[in-house]
């Protein structure tokens, strides 16, 4: 009877005991850590006592969105500064690669597992350009991947070489300028009697991408449907023309091996988050995994009014670029709180930002182009000449993917669950917490934390208890961000 005893309770105490938080990784306000594994002390999970000036209660039975991670976007502009790079300084481009790209357990890395490429000349090219100029083409026998930059597919290739499962976003600024009414790559609408065609386009670049080497994981129909500016590619799409669009390229992916690529709409602001993407997927329910949402209008609460119309669709954030002349903390304090954060708490499985690089004044922007005004814009990180500098989205982007990329090689990312703030103090943190289940069933799962602390005005730590299961740790949160972690039985 007592060896039953002890047996049935070993279980719950090696549950109790190996709920320890063991590593650590933090940005502070002030600079003195950038993304550095503190490697404390164990700090083990108790018998709970008070709760400390901020409590964060964990519940891992609460289950949200599977995670795809964070990441930025491959510009043409973005290739061929880091083709440069590679040519002025091989050792710092590869070093570059793998602070960006780098998804090994523990690697001093950025991580990002997710990575949006256009389709064709964006505002950030060195001219406009699509898969396919040749005028009317309906054939599409003119197509060509080749009509991007070699250094795009080139610079692809290298990221690959060091994250080969990492997932690519594909979408046009603009179609042909002859499925347009401005016969123009600038601004304009595409003709609604053009729908199949712009499928077919869609579905030969995907195939033309593939004879690249590249898979895509997701494709969108066109970026920012709403936007005809007329200084760089753009296209105005209607909500039921891009439902068309959607049902005829679903078919064309379905017939023809690439059943498992999604189809994701709208891609563009907040604001109309209640409109256009809800029109599109009612009319084509089927075609569409689902949004992609941008910061540029409106606030990220917006993604909500998609996913009350649309529960069992899937959300995305998929841009938003920082300036030159901006803070540095205020900028970190922006992108957790609205995107990292933010977005997630909104359902998004992703959150991506604009350029992943560009040089000290936000060149190369397409001649003649009005995008990103101003003092320019920044990228994640900044090119010149021979060396890079990491910006402030880098490290916002290396201490979320922390929490989220898989554990083991090849592994399951994580999945959001269940979290609050709760105490006098309680105010300072904004936090989301992940799940992240592993190859073997056996092992057990690991628990991470994202939490920003935004207590500035004064600067001041919060003594924090985590509450998970039962149990109790405690841990003192600096003003800045801090990623860590946990394991637990399944």
């Amino acid at each position: 009877m007592l060896l039953f005893h002890a047996l049935a309770i070993a279980p719950l105490v090696s549950s109790v005991l190996g709920q320890q938080i063991w590593d650590i990784w933090e940005t502070a306000r002030d600079k003195s850590t950038l993304f550095k594994s503190l490697q404390p002390a164990v700090i083990n999970f108790v018998s709970p006592g008070a709760a400390g000036a901020a409590d964060i209660q964990v519940n891992d039975g609460a289950v949200y969105q599977q995670m795809d991670g964070f990441g930025a976007a491959l510009t043409d502009s973005s290739a061929k500064l880091l083709s440069g790079l590679k040519s002025s300084n091989s050792n710092a481009y590869w070093e570059l690669l793998r602070k960006l790209w780098d998804v090994a357990d523990g690697a001093n890395s950025a991580g990002m597992p997710v990575l949006r490429v256009p389709i064709g000349a964006s505002d950030f090219s060195a001219l406009g350009y699509s898969f396919d100029d040749e005028w009317n083409d309906t054939s599409f026998s003119r197509l060509s991947a080749d009509r991007a930059p070699s250094y795009l597919w080139s610079t692809l290739a290298d990221i690959k070489s060091i994250q080969p499962g990492i997932k690519l976003f594909f979408l046009p600024w603009s179609p042909p300028a002859w499925m347009k009414d401005s016969n123009s790559l600038n601004g304009g609408r595409v003709w609604a009697d053009r729908s199949d065609q712009l499928a077919q386009y869609l579905f030969k670049s995907i195939q033309a991408i593939k004879n690249k080497g590249f898979d895509t994981y997701a494709i969108s129909i066109q970026n920012e449907p709403e936007n005809s500016n007329p200084t760089y590619p753009t296209a105005l799409v209607a909500p039921d023309v891009a439902a068309l669009v959607g049902n005829a390229l679903r078919t064309l992916l379905n017939n023809n091996g690439f059943s498992r690529v999604k189809i994701i709409g709208y891609d563009h602001n907040w604001d109309h988050a209640a409109a256009y993407p809800v029109t599109m997927i009612n009319n084509a329910p089927n075609a569409f995994a689902g949004a992609a949402f941008h910061c540029y209008g409106g606030n990220v609460g917006q993604q909500e009014d998609f996913h009350r119309a649309h529960p069992g669709k899937e959300i995305y954030f998929t841009e938003c670029t920082g300036e030159f002349g901006s803070d540095w903390w205020s900028d970190i304090k922006w992108n957790m709180d609205n995107i990292f954060i933010g977005s997630v708490e909104h359902w998004a499985r992703a959150a991506m930002l604009w350029n992943v690089a560009l040089d000290g004044k936000g060149q190369q922007v397409l001649p003649g182009s009005s995008s990103c005004g101003g003092p320019g814009c920044r990228a994640v990180v900044t090119i010149s000449g021979s060396s890079y500098t990491l910006n402030q989205e880098w490290y916002a982007i290396a201490q979320s993917n922390r929490a989220t990329n898989p554990r083991d090689a090849n592994g399951p990312f994580g999945q959001r669950i269940g979290s609050s703030v709760s105490g006098g103090t309680g105010w300072a943190l904004r936090v989301t917490a992940f799940k992240t289940t592993r190859n073997n069933p056996a092992d057990w799962n690991r628990y991470s934390l994202v939490v920003l602390n935004w207590a500035d005005n004064p600067v001041q730590s919060v003594r924090t208890t985590i509450g998970f299961r039962g149990q109790q740790a405690t841990y003192t949160f600096k003003t800045g961000l801090t990623t860590l972690w946990w394991y637990a039985q399944n």
